[in-house]
């Protein structure tokens, strides 16, 4: 067993329930293995273990958890046809150049978005990747989390519904259904861990009601209560979506969900931005979580989630960066910030709070993705923490009250991220990964891609 000891944090950010111990001064974290034994004042806590980081002058709170994202789109970022775009053009803009998606590319772009994802304060994320074109499989992305050594709930996707049939993409990135039930069995059967601080865990994730055939949507999430796995899906992100839904199913998005069987603990959707007030109910009452993506929303003109309703109602609510190539960033504590300034752009400066924002980016994430064991800081919750350097220059002036400048002030990125008991970034620097050949080769592929699409024409 080695031991990692935290000291002297200026501010240690437990999240705990109680609010009287939300907030150490001079804060310390003992950890054994990947787990905390210890959490509290610096004096009270043992003195040696076989590594110690002295995290005086800093600011140290749980990692935020990411609940929505597609990190092949780290390949397609800011193309200049779908700057302007509403989704659904957005999507028909792009999918002809996600076609030609390959097993190294995901396998890169996961790199790259899950580098990016942790110097951001991030050390869960989801990934829901549903398109497998050429050789591409879920096991890329899974190969990238454990070199980089995030913790991650890896969504094997899927899309049936091509032109031909009425769906948004192209014949040829849609697959079989029967093979995307195979394959899906084949993830969860080869990768999924159920016990306690797993480091990866499987999602079944079709894309969209829009994307998929009725009969996929119940029988994936047949599949995945079969397994006790997650169930994760698009709902509500747009007033065409809802169009669409009442067209072809006479139903409103939600409406047809729960008709599917999608509403329940063991799901939740990304977005929910056109729900009504019964459809939160519904939600909060059948324990359905929601991944709020506001910068994504706002690039697209999605529309402005319900925040405020949904923390009122008790619905699970958690934070998503979503794609790269709708945000174009993967960068939690922005995202974070955005939650706090888009509910208090409609007219109420109190909407949500920065400890709010924070809250939805640790424990909400946690709840979200049906995990107890991380979003917190204390006993027998996994050993991942980040932590920031107050006496930098964004935060100048503001440490009247450090916690919200976190969320007020310039989004920064860690100076310390331990995931699973491992130091990961240590003075603002990964301590096991290089991210510049990472990044050349990235940017080579991405070319790649954009130019064999245009090829086909």
């Amino acid at each position: 067993m080695t031991t990692l000891l935290l000291r002297h944090a200026d501010l240690l950010i437990t999240m705990d329930p109680d609010p009287d111990k939300r907030i150490i001064k001079d804060g310390a974290i003992f950890v054994r293995d990947n787990v905390i034994e210890q959490v509290g004042p610096t004096d009270e806590l043992p003195k040696e273990a076989d590594r110690i980081i002295n995290a005086r002058g800093m600011i140290v709170l749980p990692g935020l958890v990411n609940t929505h994202h597609h990190l092949y789109q780290t390949l397609t970022r800011a193309l200049p046809a779908a700057q302007n775009a509403d989704l659904f053009r957005w999507l028909k803009t792009l999918y002809p150049i996600w076609a030609e998606l390959t097993g190294e590319a995901a396998y890169v772009s996961a790199l790259v978005g899950m580098a990016e994802l942790i110097l951001s304060g991030c050390t869960t994320t989801s990934d829901h990747l549903y398109l497998f074109p050429n050789d591409v499989k879920l096991d890329h992305t899974i190969y990238a989390a454990r070199e980089i050594g995030i913790r991650f709930h890896a969504s094997r996707g899927s899309m049936s519904l091509g032109e031909s049939q009425g769906g948004l993409p192209p014949d040829r990135v849609v697959e079989d259904e029967d093979a995307i039930l195979k394959d899906t069995q084949r993830v969860i059967e080869a990768y999924h861990n159920p016990d306690r601080y797993a480091m990866i865990r499987i999602v079944v994730a079709p894309c969209s009601p829009f994307s998929v055939s009725p009969d996929l949507m119940r029988e994936s999430i047949a599949l995945a209560r079969a397994y006790n796995v997650h169930g994760h899906t698009h709902l509500a992100e747009t007033l065409d979506e809802e169009v669409y839904c009442r067209e072809r199913f006479g139903k409103r998005p939600v409406e047809y969900a729960e008709e599917l069987g999608w509403v329940g603990e063991d799901v939740w959707y990304a977005h929910g931005v056109h729900v009504n007030d019964e459809e939160i109910a519904l939600l909060a009452r059948t324990g359905t979580g929601v991944a709020h993506c506001p910068t994504s929303n706002m690039r697209l003109a999605s529309g402005i989630a319900p925040v405020r309703k949904y923390l009122r109602a008790g619905v699970r609510l958690g934070l998503g960066v979503d794609g790269s190539a709708s945000n174009d960033s993967s960068h939690m504590l922005a995202e974070a910030r955005q939650a706090m300034l888009l509910q208090r752009v409609q007219g109420d400066p109190a909407a949500l709070t920065a400890w709010e924002a924070l809250e939805i980016a640790t424990v909400g994430g946690a709840r979200v993705l049906g995990r107890d064991d991380i979003g917190r800081l204390a006993p027998n919750m996994a050993a991942d923490f980040i932590g920031f350097r107050l006496e930098r220059l964004p935060y100048a002036g503001a440490l009247h009250d450090p916690v919200a400048a976190l969320v007020f002030c310039t989004p920064q990125q860690v100076d310390l991220s331990v995931i699973n008991g491992k130091v990961i970034v240590e003075n603002g620097h990964f301590t096991h990964f290089d991210p510049e050949p990472i990044i050349r080769r990235h940017n080579a592929l991405a070319r790649q891609m954009v130019e064999r699409a245009h090829a086909r024409g």
